[in-house]
């Protein structure tokens, strides 16, 4: 069998693991909504956390487990797959305009939290054995903090915003729930469980893997389960371009990427030390960097990603995992 079935089990957690942070999403939604909590409220709490769930879960499953290193690889691969590939392929189909309402802001958050994490883990380098530690896992999830109040300060001044949009948008009768209490929570319990399961299920086999194959669990985060977590995010996007709804596709990735460094790696930090290693420093994080250097160039010239851009992103991405998997030491031994 040889590594036939810890692929498949992988394969089936992040199956189960995109399941269940939906269920759960949409029965805490509809459970709040009937304890009278204001759709706003919902939307920047429940709704917000809610999508990042399933890559929290692996992250800090990962940590308790001791293998913290899939946790900043599934950070930063996930980072790097939704500019390149969640934006890079559905400007094949349709170019993404920039010049949307909110845009600008978001991206500037954006970059600041992507910078905000390099500066801590460079930090950590020289004072913690190259690992993030609680106080930076606070200060990183105390961003997520300040980032929905400000978001919820901009709903009430009545300011447009795509990721706010995407945030509220979980209203009366739209997750098609029956308004049943018992259903509700059902939804919940369950997607809690399914949650659970599919995080172990990936944490466990990704270190099977990595075992097998003579690599660190941070090459299966940056490849295996960043693809995999974020393939919701780029499928949707897509679907979206084909209708000739490609506006949602940047709010989409901001949204992630910011909640994914804020929250996803603040609560794995917050959970244990988060290893970093020496690849992640001296190549992925500029990657990561660069990537979202280049979306800030078109969102600043207010230019829209156009096909050729997209051919660009894309092949870029494919590069990146080229050179990924053939030469997983990359950038070893380097600052």
């Amino acid at each position: 069998m040889g590594l036939l079935l810890p692929v498949f089990l992988l394969v089936l957690g992040l199956v189960i693991l995109i399941i269940a942070g939906d269920i759960m999403v949409r029965g805490a939604a509809a459970l709040a909504r009937h304890w009278g909590v204001p759709a706003l409220i919902v939307g920047l709490t429940i709704v917000a956390f809610g999508t990042s769930a399933p890559e929290m879960v692996v992250s800090v499953q990962a940590v308790l487990q001791g293998t913290g290193e899939l946790a900043a690889g599934n950070v930063i691969g996930s980072n790097i797959a939704n500019v390149l590939l969640a934006l890079g392929l559905p400007a094949l189909i349709l170019a993404i305009p920039t010049n949307i309402a909110g845009v600008g802001r978001n991206s500037f958050v954006c970059l600041l939290a992507t910078v905000l994490f390099m500066a801590l883990a460079f930090v950590s380098k020289f004072t913690n054995g190259s690992a993030l530690v609680m106080w930076q896992g606070a200060i990183l999830f105390g961003g997520i903090i300040a980032y929905l109040l400000w978001m919820f300060s901009l709903a009430k001044a009545g300011a447009e915003d795509p990721i706010l949009a995407e945030m509220t948008e979980i209203d009366e009768g739209k997750d098609g729930l029956p308004s049943r209490m018992w259903v509700e929570l059902v939804y919940v319990i369950g997607g809690i469980i399914g949650l659970v399961v599919g995080g172990a299920l990936i944490v466990n086999n990704a270190t099977t893997i990595a075992t097998a194959m003579n690599v660190s669990e941070t090459i299966i985060g940056l490849t295996i389960v960043a693809i995999g977590i974020s393939l919701p995010e780029i499928a949707t996007v897509v679907v979206a371009s084909y209708r000739g709804h490609s506006e949602v596709a940047l709010g989409n990735v901001l949204g992630s990427n910011v909640f994914n460094t804020f929250a996803v790696m603040g609560a794995a930090a917050l959970a244990g030390p988060v290893p970093i290693e020496s690849r992640l420093y001296n190549f992925d994080m500029w990657v990561m960097l660069i990537s979202m250097l280049a979306l800030l160039m078109f969102v600043m010239t207010r230019k829209p990603i156009g096909r050729k851009t997209g051919v660009i992103f894309v092949s870029a991405y494919l590069v990146y995992m080229l050179a990924t998997a053939f030469m997983p030491g990359l950038g070893q031994g380097g600052i």
